[in-house]
């Protein structure tokens, strides 16, 4: 059907009314919609035209549309092309595999692989949505190779779980190279609406390092901090640490620095019994519950701080301690030896060679 005039119902003229004046609405709407409008008042194809800056088989196709279909007749058209044939876990599989040598790219986004597949980037994006795939994203671990790993394991995890009759345990390690970091202006604070805000670039003031001891049963911590981290400063630390807890059997989990097994250690211990070394597995330094203290200090006193000098950054450090051992807590161990060594070794991809 094709004629010069419209008839607008009322409930179609203030539909039609609240696109035109819509900044929310499609373009295409909004153009269609004031096509309609016009052409209902009276207009003339070739002044619509001209008002709205259009060609003329542009208003007669929304003219005609609008008089066949209604309200309807004004929706985008159907694409041509061919449809998609591509269902999710295809989008999946093409996923999983890694993007051809001539993109040079290490991983799919969005836009290249629906390019790929010919579907769109938001057809991608919801199927990886949907599926939790983030090929974006990569998470690190590593293996165990220590010989003695199930020993370590247990032993260290049993001091946890069960920790030996009126003795203490203690996990005890460094930080190091804790930079006083300056930023280059001022700290803007937050505000109702507006987060913290600090300069990207910052001023290198100097180095500390942390050495802590971390008492699990009360989360109390032993610190001290040194302009280096060998054995002279690992041992004067333990000597303190001894000092925090007369009288008492103490067992303190370490890492596997060399320090912690230097001879001078071990003959400094040999004259004290009452302290035992338990050595977490290479690379399970995660074992050590010090390290969790360390992420603690250093989201809430050390990154967000700006520190004029390392006796600033000292003196801040000290405070946060301080406050820490007024409101700490036990540090609870929840998993056994026997739930976390099947995923702390690399497991065997056949058994064909037996």
């Amino acid at each position: 059907m094709s004629s010069s005039v419209v008839e607008l119902s009322e409930p179609d003229r203030v539909i039609l009314e609240s696109w035109a004046r819509s900044s929310t609405v499609s373009a295409g709407r909004v153009e269609r919609a004031r096509i309609v409008l016009a052409v209902a008042d009276g207009a003339g194809t070739t002044q619509v035209a001209a008002r709205l800056g259009i060609s003329r088989p542009t208003v007669i196709k929304w003219r005609d549309r609008f008089a066949a279909q209604g309200i309807d007749g004004l929706d985008d058209e159907p694409r041509s092309g061919r449809p998609k044939t591509i269902d999710d876990g295809g989008i999946l599989a093409a996923t999983l595999e890694p993007p051809p040598e001539r993109l040079a790219v290490t991983h799919w986004s969005t836009r290249l692989l629906g390019a790929q597949l010919g579907v769109g980037d938001a057809t991608v994006a919801r199927a990886w949505r949907k599926y939790g795939i983030k090929p974006w994203r990569r998470e690190t671990f590593k293996f165990s190779t220590d010989p003695e790993l199930e020993a370590k394991v247990r032993d260290v995890v049993g001091l946890y779980l069960d920790p030996p009759a009126k003795a203490i345990v203690l996990c005890v390690d460094e930080k190091s190279q804790i930079q006083a970091l300056n930023r280059t202006a001022p700290i803007l604070p937050v505000r109702p609406g507006l987060p913290e805000k600090a300069t990207h670039d910052y001023k290198r003031n100097g180095t500390t390092t942390l050495f802590a001891a971390l008492g699990i049963a009360t989360g109390r911590v032993t610190d001290a901090c040194y302009d280096r981290h060998g054995k002279a400063e690992f041992g004067d630390f333990l000597k303190k640490v001894a000092h925090a807890y007369p009288r008492r059997q103490l067992h303190v989990v370490v890492d596997n620095y060399h320090t912690h097994k230097h001879p001078e250690i071990q003959a400094w211990l040999a004259k004290n019994p009452r302290i035992t070394l338990h050595f977490t597995p290479t690379s399970g330094s995660w074992l050590n519950l010090v390290e969790v203290f360390f992420g603690i200090i250093t989201r809430q006193a050390i990154r967000r701080g700006s520190f004029d000098s390392v006796p600033q950054l000292v003196t801040a450090i000290r405070k946060f301690i301080a406050g820490w051992n007024d409101r700490c807590h036990p540090f609870t161990w929840t998993k056994t030896a026997d739930e976390i060594l099947p995923h702390a070794s690399r497991k065997r991809d056949s058994d064909a060679g037996d």
